[in-house]
């Protein structure tokens, strides 16, 4: 009987402990769904976005310089006033400037060996202009010393430059402008040659040639130290509507390297604007000329020009080009004076009788292969 009341006390003790959670269990874990990790979860960075404008030559001739003449030097802004507004209003702001500005010491000169006034270089900044791409056919004009004077006289403007170089550490620095949305963009300016002037074997790096095995390395450097690359090729047959083979070829080479845009010159007319495709599947702006912005060249064709913008958007650490549109732009005179550059939309029809109608063949001619692409009016 005592055996038996012993028994049901145990009985009574291990239920009533177990009741009271009092005896031993594993740790229990939580669920996976529950567990914590020290580890911060990877928020996605928020994308910036710079624009950036770009212009085409600025072929400065004898009559343009003669009627840019006041009694203390030269001064060019009342020709390019109605223009300032579409080209200070964009982060970065980039122009063709194809003629050296070796200024008077050296001699001003026109067609076919420039040398233009130091002050067309003090008007592009006043114009809002932030980078100058230099590397043209006629950069060897006036020799070395004709680069020693210009590139002096650029770099007091706090200008920057690429193209043409003073020496050869000039020459192996990737010119990068950096901003402050964290979207820094490098800059490359090549030509296919020099007009027959030879570059001087001791001084190659005066001019930066059309060389693929070169632009491919240098291509590489600035990727490795910008976030876009914007790459300047003079290249091309003067006055032709449309993109040689040669070209396209290029364009497609700059693609294939990871090129952001290409900004094209040297036809002196217009040339339609397409998107190209890289090996990487990368999208790349491909602007084959941009025509003349501001010269005295005097056929309609060449008086025709324009300002292409565009967004580099950066998202995750890639950047890309979106939103395309462009400011067609005309260089009126009355015979050799009164030069200025206008934007077309704001012509009258007094200073081009058909300019409504050339505005719709000029929309047509270069959006031809980007039906997207808009107009600034």
């Amino acid at each position: 009987m005592r055996v038996y009341l012993i028994f049901f006390l145990l009985i009574i003790f291990f239920l009533s402990s177990a009741c009271e959670g009092k005896i031993p269990t594993k740790e229990s874990r939580p669920s996976p769904s529950s567990q914590i990790s020290l580890k911060q979860k990877s928020t996605p960075q928020r994308s910036s976005s710079i624009s950036v404008s770009a212009v085409g030559d600025v072929l400065i001739h004898d009559r343009v310089y003669n009627d840019a003449k006041t009694e203390s030097g030269y001064n060019f802004m009342p020709m390019l006033k109605q223009v300032k507004p579409f080209l200070e209003d964009t982060t970065i702001t980039m122009a063709n400037q194809e003629t050296m500005i070796g200024g008077k010491e050296l001699g001003l000169s026109g067609y076919p060996t420039f040398n233009s006034p130091k002050e067309i270089g003090n008007n592009l900044k006043e114009l809002g202009v932030d980078v100058v791409t230099l590397a043209n056919n006629h950069s060897l004009d006036q020799g070395a010393n004709g680069i020693r004077k210009a590139l002096s006289h650029w770099n007091k403007l706090g200008m920057m430059y690429t193209g043409v170089y003073k020496n050869k550490e000039d020459s192996e620095h990737i010119r990068v402008y950096d901003t402050k949305k964290g979207i820094n963009v490098a800059f490359l300016s090549y030509t296919y040659g020099t007009n027959g002037i030879p570059v001087p074997k001791d001084k190659p790096y005066l001019v930066n040639l059309i060389d693929k095995g070169k632009m491919k390395q240098d291509i590489l450097k600035a990727k490795k130290i910008s976030d876009a690359v914007i790459l300047s090729l003079h290249f091309g047959k003067q006055y032709e509507p449309l993109p040689s083979q040669r070209q396209k070829d290029l364009v497609q080479f700059a693609a294939d390297q990871g090129v952001h845009a290409v900004i094209g010159h040297h036809p002196h007319v217009l040339q339609p604007i397409e998107w190209v495709e890289g090996k990487q599947g990368n999208k790349m702006l491909a602007v084959y000329s941009l025509g003349n912005f501001f010269s005295g060249q005097d056929s309609f064709p060449k008086r025709v020009g324009g300002i292409i913008k565009f967004n580099l958007i950066k998202e995750n650490g890639n950047v890309e080009v979106e939103n395309p549109r462009f400011v067609l732009t005309y260089v009126t005179s009355s015979g050799p004076h009164n030069y200025e550059v206008i934007p077309m939309h704001k012509l009258t029809s007094h200073q081009l009788s058909n300019h409504k109608q050339v505005i719709r063949e000029k929309k047509q001619h270069l959006s031809q292969w980007m039906p997207d692409l808009t107009f600034i009016e």
